[in-house]
């Protein structure tokens, strides 16, 4: 195939693609990326119910602590899915991928809501309950990479950043959902049915949902940019190819998602556990906190998301890091003693402002680094190799400061790592201008 055959094959294959296809690509990935972070977040918000089922030895600390274990385990598998499902999405196609990926995560799910306690199998029981984080982690390894690199080809080059947004949307909105189902049965249930079994059902939900967004996603159009590189003949990604082209790219992501999701986890999934256990709040007033600050996060990253498209990705990029590595420590240890809801809720709603300035750009900015023949692969590898790294551990390392008496340290450690993003945001290149998504 000569250039020219090649560029009108591609271009042919780009015309395809109508508003409206792209308005149901951009809800439809958002709608199975919600369900796959609903069953994520799930475990992490029904840990304080859960734990004493699979881990029944020592106090409340030491069963979270366990448990948050099995939640860093589960992120082990992130990179091995991300590098599975990124060499699937760059060869069989985004869509293909995505509907893979949200199977895993509905089996899963199923096998927590149905798996024996330690009182029915004794040891076996915390062996099962990894097992079934680690086909979680698989999934949403695979997911992250295939929904940021779709939605971002699907968005559109003048809205870019805005209808990308709704890809981190959809992770706030799928962890708010797991605390809204535990709302709705901390309230309808007794505490003693909750604690007993009821702490299954969100897993139950979770599965059901999994079967239905595949069959959604079955039925949504594959992206330009892909069918492109289909049109082109260019050859399929490789691992090699990735860390021997764009070496400075995927460090720069690893980099950015260090402190990003670090700081993450720890003003969303680790505070609801920080207002019991530290700050002294009922499990309830946690839950409701935590919801309540989740839905400000959640609108804002739209917003977020227009900003960029004005004044540029970097520049949101970099001002959200310094801020969030001046502001984590005052204000952790001002929620740490916090003697109102009310205060907690204002201090937590500040810290999630700064982070916005990351989360909702940062599928988009990853997306633009790289050119479209490995761009799944590059997207999804390194942003879940850092997961793991500091993502994964972030509620075992705040529990570790906190057992050994020096809680102020996890603050510390944040504010370090979002300072070592900033100053890698700094020097990347503007992608609102510099962008490797030719297809609009």
């Amino acid at each position: 195939m000569t250039a020219r055959q090649a560029g009108a094959s591609a271009e042919q294959a780009i015309s395809v693609t109508s508003p409206a296809a792209r308005l149901k690509a951009i809800v439809g990935g958002a709608a199975g990326n919600l369900v796959e972070w609903y069953d994520w977040f799930a475990y992490s918000s029904f840990t304080l119910y859960f734990a004493p089922h699979f881990f029944p030895k020592g106090d409340r600390t030491a069963q979270l602590l366990q448990a948050a274990a099995v939640f860093a385990v589960g992120f082990l598998a992130r990179p091995f899915g991300a590098w599975l499902m990124g060499l699937y999405a760059d060869r069989a196609g985004r869509r293909t991928a995505l509907s893979l990926s949200v199977a895993m995560m509905c089996a899963g799910s199923m096998a927590i809501a149905l798996m024996p306690d330690y009182a029915a199998i004794g040891a076996a029981a915390p062996v099962c309950l990894v097992i079934a984080r680690l086909v979680q982690g698989l999934s949403l390894g695979g997911e992250y990479g295939a929904s940021a690199t779709y939605m971002s080809e699907m968005a559109g080059k003048a809205r870019r950043g805005f209808w990308s947004s709704f890809q981190f949307m959809s992770i706030i909105l799928g962890q708010l959902t797991a605390l809204g189902v535990l709302i709705v049965l901390q309230n309808l249930m007794p505490t003693d049915a909750l604690e007993a079994w009821g702490w299954r059902i969100p897993f139950a939900i979770g599965g059901v949902l999994a079967v239905v967004v595949f069959w959604i996603r079955r039925s949504l159009e594959e992206s330009a940019s892909f069918k492109a590189v289909q049109a082109s003949g260019a050859k399929p990604a490789t691992t090699l190819m990735l860390l021997r082209d764009h070496p400075r790219e995927t460090l720069m992501i690893f980099g950015l998602t260090a402190g990003g999701s670090l700081a993450f986890y720890a003003y969303t999934t680790y505070m609801q556990k920080f207002l019991v256990n530290t700050t002294g709040f009922s499990k309830a007033t946690a839950t409701s906190i935590t919801a309540a600050a989740l839905i400000l996060y959640m609108l804002l990253q739209p917003v977020y998301g227009l900003l960029s498209d004005k004044v540029g990705r970097k520049t949101l990029l970099t001002a959200g890091f310094a801020a969030g590595a001046v502001a984590t420590y005052p204000a952790m240890s001002a929620i740490a003693i916090a003697a109102s809801p009310l205060t907690a809720l204002l201090i937590m709603m500040g810290l999630l402002a700064i982070l916005s300035g990351y989360t909702a750009i940062n599928a988009v900015v990853k997306a633009e680094l790289f050119p479209a023949h490995v761009r799944a692969l590059g997207v999804a590898l390194p942003y879940a190799a850092a997961n793991v790294v500091f993502g994964g551990t972030a509620e075992y390392v705040a529990l570790w400061f906190k057992q050994a008496g020096i809680e102020s340290g996890f603050y510390v450690y944040v504010s370090i790592m979002m300072a070592i993003s900033a100053v890698i945001a700094l020097r990347l290149r503007n992608t609102n201008v510099e962008s490797l998504i030719l297809e609009d």
